[in-house]
């Protein structure tokens, strides 16, 4: 776990400082107007943060194995307005939620990170994983669309 503690930490401190060396341009054009902007993607990353923040709080609580709610992605970076905030706003915004996150990692007894969840018709996983998950899919965005 303190690993992807670390990772975290990295990325909330290295993220602002990347897209403080972007153009406004390049942060919030749009590759094709069905795709998002690096702003958007920054977004659904918040995004991200708040809905797996909820679990990983939620299933230290919940009678197991805590059934897990999906989320539109594409509605919520769209009725969040992210392409209309300032980077800053959103990056404030990240840097809180991930912070956040951390604090709560920090805080989960060893013995709770085998506690199972999972969507209605998936295979059940463990809070283990989907804490790994929530670091791959952070890092896929940042590395393979924010920071290229």
């Amino acid at each position: 776990m303190q690993s992807t503690i670390d990772q975290l930490d990295l990325w909330v401190n290295t993220v602002p400082e990347e897209f403080h060396k972007m153009s406004e341009t390049e942060i919030s054009q749009r590759p094709s107007p069905q795709k998002w902007s690096k702003k958007e993607i920054l977004g659904h990353l918040c995004d991200s943060a708040i809905n797996n923040l909820e679990r990983f709080v939620k299933i230290q609580y919940n009678m197991e194995p805590l059934i897990l709610t999906p989320y539109d992605q594409v509605q919520w970076v769209k009725i969040q307005g992210y392409q209309e905030l300032s980077i800053d706003e959103v990056l404030e915004l990240w840097v809180s939620l991930n912070k956040k996150i951390i604090n709560v990692l920090k805080n989960i007894p060893k013995e709770n990170l085998a506690l199972k969840c999972g969507f209605d018709s998936n295979e059940l996983v463990t809070l283990q994983w989907l804490i790994q998950d929530y670091l791959e899919h952070l890092e896929h965005h940042l590395k393979k669309q924010i920071l290229i």
